[in-house]
């Protein structure tokens, strides 16, 4: 038993070795002063000074943010609503609602970016020049998985409450506003942190829809990795580590708001059994 144990554990150590291994080179190469990774270098912020003085690259990563802001808004509200119409549907209806949600994320980013610049662009004649494109193309990506965030929240709350509430003289609106979303609150807000790591790390839809004078993080790395400014290509690495070490400490907050409910509630019911 102990020697199944230990194999699963050094399993385990491969897999997340092989997972974090270059996110850790580049984290480190990030604090030198080498211009290429694998060659010697010294100890330096070099990289960080550049990433947070460059207004080239401070315009970039502030477009990008904003975006992934805008687009995670609309994605939670559009796939949060999507969740609550098809949970409450004819169970014919959310075979087909379920059905046409995971076809956006099952089918390649590359044809969603394609399908949505011909659409808007060239049917509707759209300017490309605009923002539309681009935030219209990210939601359809970004919401269907708002949707698998929030759906099995549903599920796991007591369909009674919402109709008590009812019985109650509340409004379906107010119903859903004070009883159903603290309910499901918890899938919104991971909902809204996927829809925003998804479109700080989308590249091929952003490709197809964003004007020609603006880039996110994903199309400005692919275009300076062709070009020959080595400063710009090593703080690309600082911005790398910035973004880890942030979704790394959401992460953690996450998983610690999360146990500290549990205990809570553990804590809870000890009480009300003693």
């Amino acid at each position: 038993m102990k020697k199944n144990n230990s194999i699963a554990l050094a399993v385990v150590f491969a897999v997340l070795l092989l997972i974090y291994a270059p996110i850790l080179i580049l984290a480190f190469y990030s604090f030198t002063d080498a211009s290429s990774i694998g060659e010697s270098a010294h100890f330096s912020l070099q990289n960080y000074i550049t990433l947070f003085t460059t207004e080239e690259l401070a315009e970039m990563i502030k477009g990008t943010v904003l975006l992934a802001l805008a687009v995670a808004i609309l994605s939670t509200i559009l796939g949060t609503l999507g969740a609550m119409g098809a949970f409450y549907s004819k169970p014919g209806a959310l075979r087909a609602y379920r059905v046409m949600n995971q076809i956006p994320v099952v089918n390649a980013d590359v044809v969603t970016g394609f399908s949505i610049c011909i659409l808007l662009v060239v049917v509707f004649g759209i300017n490309k020049d605009t923002f539309f494109p681009l935030v219209a193309g990210q939601t359809v990506l970004c919401a269907p998985f708002v949707f698998l965030s929030v759906y099995p929240k549903l599920g796991q709350m007591d369909p009674s409450i919402y109709e008590a509430a009812l019985d109650l003289g509340a409004s379906p609106a107010t119903a859903v506003r004070k009883v159903v979303i603290p309910q499901i609150m918890p899938g919104i807000v991971s909902g809204f942190v996927m829809a925003v790591t998804l479109s700080l790390d989308d590249y091929f839809v952003a490709t197809y829809t964003k004007p020609a004078a603006f880039d996110t993080i994903s199309t400005y790395v692919v275009n300076a990795t062709r070009g020959s400014r080595t400063e710009i290509k090593t703080a690309l690495w600082a911005l790398s580590t910035v973004i880890f070490l942030i979704v790394l400490c959401i992460c953690l907050g996450m998983n610690r708001k999360r146990s500290a409910k549990e205990n809570t509630k553990v804590r809870k019911d000890r009480r009300v059994s003693a």
